[in-house]
């Protein structure tokens, strides 16, 4: 990869700064397409936001709430289409809403029938009103004092750095050339249009100039550093918006079924769910918060947390239950009126185009990756004059084949745990250097495996192994 990126004499057809969620399905549309794609990552791959979500694939039921029916319509379609092309990795997954008031499960059960009708042949299951009995039977550490009953319905569950993975993967089985860790500081111009870029390989040092017929931004909450480059007159698009996750043990609800509570204190929602074995609660919506590739959840988030998901449980979380926190900041695209909250502003994605070629792309969320880089890849190619083509991944399987298997298989010894409370294995850890890129100890614990997301403390004892696999392989 950084053979090729590093190769002047390629001229790129679509040159993709940013390998989160977005810009990695950007890649695999331009290669999937037959154009002659470069993407480059400051980070690892969805080092950012992209492998800080709510790990769910689904419509969003706020956003019917809303009255954003176009929004949710088309992240069904959405999810119908991950479950189908990524079945590895997405999966459907129960929701229970209890009702604490005579009429939520009537009202909620409602707005979830016509949730499921958005979806059409798309769907995933139907949505059915559940007894008092029902509602424990199914998460038996839930709050039974006025219960009410409760409603189900289903929507969808994913690994989201694992899914970047394989979108990266699978980009590069299409031609593209993906390299992480290799920032771009740059934009070259000629004669006032944007025509490449100059990066820097972050772990060798090696500088990397890249010309392109057109350049993608595709860097999130970084898209505006990214526009400034190209203008530093240009105004703000992004308005940054913090969410955290708290994991529990997944005794605190117990059975497989997730939690949703449309509607908190401050017209939040909340959801605990499910999640390799334990439970992750979420999520907050912290706007003014900077711009920053390791936001940290703050203490009055993670209170919020634990006060709000413990009116709900039998057995109620303490600060000492946590066995892990993240925090990640949404690229949400600022609106018309200022004085607008983070949590009211649509979750929609926009389209930019400077006087100088550079396209950006940003908003959105990670159930609607799809459709974003088809509409960029369609915008992008008439910005660089690129021939037109049809999109092709409506349909298309992603690649995640576990490399791991393989050399368990080869070599027993490998098959021990990095945690004996974990599932992940020596052979993951080694796989990721490998074959899928990993070149930091937090590439490897966070992002090949999910070591450092489900249990820090597992992850400071883990780090001297995977440390040591690091310098044995590289």
């Amino acid at each position: 990869m950084l053979q090729a990126a590093g190769d002047a004499a390629i001229q790129w057809d679509m040159i993709v700064i940013g390998g989160g969620a977005t810009g990695l399905g950007v890649a695999l549309d331009a290669a999937a397409r037959g154009y002659r794609t470069l993407l480059l990552e400051q980070g690892d791959f969805a080092e950012g936001t992209s492998s800080r979500s709510t790990k769910l694939i689904h419509g969003g039921v706020r956003y019917l709430r809303n009255g954003e029916l176009g929004l949710v319509r088309d992240s069904l379609r959405e999810r119908g289409r991950l479950l189908r092309n990524a079945p590895h990795l997405v999966r459907p997954l129960a929701f229970v809403v209890p009702g604490y008031r005579w009429y939520e499960p009537f009202y909620y059960g409602a707005g979830l029938t016509a949730y499921d009708w958005l979806s059409g042949r798309l769907g995933i299951g139907r949505t059915r009103p559940l007894s008092h009995g029902g509602v424990v039977e199914r998460i038996p550490n839930l709050r039974r004092a006025g219960l009410r009953g409760g409603t189900l319905y289903w929507d969808g569950q994913f690994d989201d750095a694992r899914l970047a993975i394989a979108l990266a993967k699978t980009a590069a089985a299409r031609g593209a050339t993906v390299l992480n860790h290799a920032p771009v500081v740059e934009l070259i111009k000629e004669s006032g249009r944007v025509t490449g870029v100059l990066a820097r390989d972050r772990l060798g040092g090696v500088e990397i100039r890249a010309r392109g017929r057109v350049v993608v931004n595709a860097t999130g909450v970084f898209a505006d550093g990214v526009r400034r480059l190209d203008d530093p007159a240009s105004e703000s698009v992004i308005e940054p918006s913090q969410g955290i996750h708290l994991v529990l043990d997944a005794g605190f609800l117990g059975g497989d079924t997730a939690v949703m509570i449309p509607k908190t204190d401050d017209g939040r929602v909340l959801f605990a769910i499910p999640w390799h074995g334990r439970l992750v609660v979420g999520t907050t919506d912290t706007d003014g918060v900077p711009v920053s590739t390791d936001p940290r959840p703050l203490e009055a988030e993670i209170d919020y947390l634990i006060a709000h998901v413990g009116r709900y449980l039998e057995r109620v979380p303490t600060r000492a239950d946590v066995k892990a926190t993240f925090a990640g900041l949404r690229p949400l695209v600022r609106p018309k009126s200022a004085a607008a909250a983070t949590k009211s502003i649509s979750r929609d994605h926009s389209l930019f185009v400077s006087d100088s070629g550079l396209v950006t792309i940003t908003g959105g969320k990670w159930t609607t990756y799809r459709k974003m880089a088809e509409d960029t890849v369609d915008r992008a190619a008439a910005v660089g004059g690129l021939p037109m083509q049809p999109c092709l991944t409506g349909d298309l399987t992603l690649l995640d084949r576990n490399p791991g298997e393989a050399l368990a298989a080869e070599n027993p010894d490998w098959r021990e745990r990095l945690d004996p409370e974990l599932p992940w294995t020596v052979a993951d850890a080694v796989a990721a250097v490998r074959d899928e890129m990993a070149a930091t100890v937090d590439d490897v614990l966070a992002r090949r495996t999910r070591v450092a997301f489900l249990d820090e403390a597992a992850a400071r004892r883990c780090e001297p192994r995977v440390a040591e696999i690091l310098r044995r392989e590289v």
